[in-house]
């Protein structure tokens, strides 16, 4: 196996692999956005909007990364390298015959519809295909999420079916649409 590179590239871009010197700037990202992202997420304890907390995730998220179980890449403008807008990740990296993981994204609300997303989310397909060597790659989004499915619909990925009541979203659970990759 391969080891993850510190941070990557694209046209707009930089993906920034977790470590905790970006804390201070995930933990604006995530107060800036709270509102914004409560549709789309578990709910957060108060806890959430801290430091120390997001600092203890940026930590697990590293030794993830460093057993290649699990990369999670913080997207930040080219012109503003210190302001993070929003988040791609590659989750529950499974190896053996399966060679899969879980693609998950999300944005800040200032960024929508400006391709951003598209581009971050092409170039973690690139990481895990090319790099990694996965198999498949799935996303589970809410059918109400018309701007996620754009995103993954873009890309290539194919519907295999509806996940009934699939995840705790905001208090309640949510119906995702189960859309796949394959590394043809």
């Amino acid at each position: 196996m391969t080891s993850l590179q510190p941070f990557y590239e694209t046209e707009r871009l930089w993906l920034i692999l977790s470590h905790t010197g970006l804390t201070a700037a995930v933990t604006a990202y995530f107060c800036r956005n709270r509102e914004f992202l409560r549709a789309t997420e578990p709910l957060h304890t108060e806890e959430f909007f801290t430091a120390p907390y997001q600092e203890e995730e940026m930590k697990r998220a590293v030794v993830e990364a460093q057993k290649l179980g699990g990369a999670r890449f913080w997207l930040a403008k080219k012109e503003t390298p210190r302001v993070i807008i929003g988040m791609a990740a590659l989750n529950n990296i499974i190896w053996g015959p399966f060679r899969s993981c879980f693609l998950s994204y999300r944005l800040d609300e200032r960024e929508v519809n400006r391709g951003y997303m598209t581009e971050a989310v092409e170039k973690c397909v690139e990481i895990a295909f090319k790099e990694l060597k996965l198999h498949r790659l799935e996303a589970n989004i809410m059918p109400h999420n018309k701007p996620s499915l754009r995103v993954i619909e873009k890309l290539g990925f194919h519907y295999e079916g509806l996940a009934r009541r699939y995840l705790h979203i905001n208090g309640q659970w949510e119906d995702h649409i189960h859309m796949v990759k394959l590394n043809e």
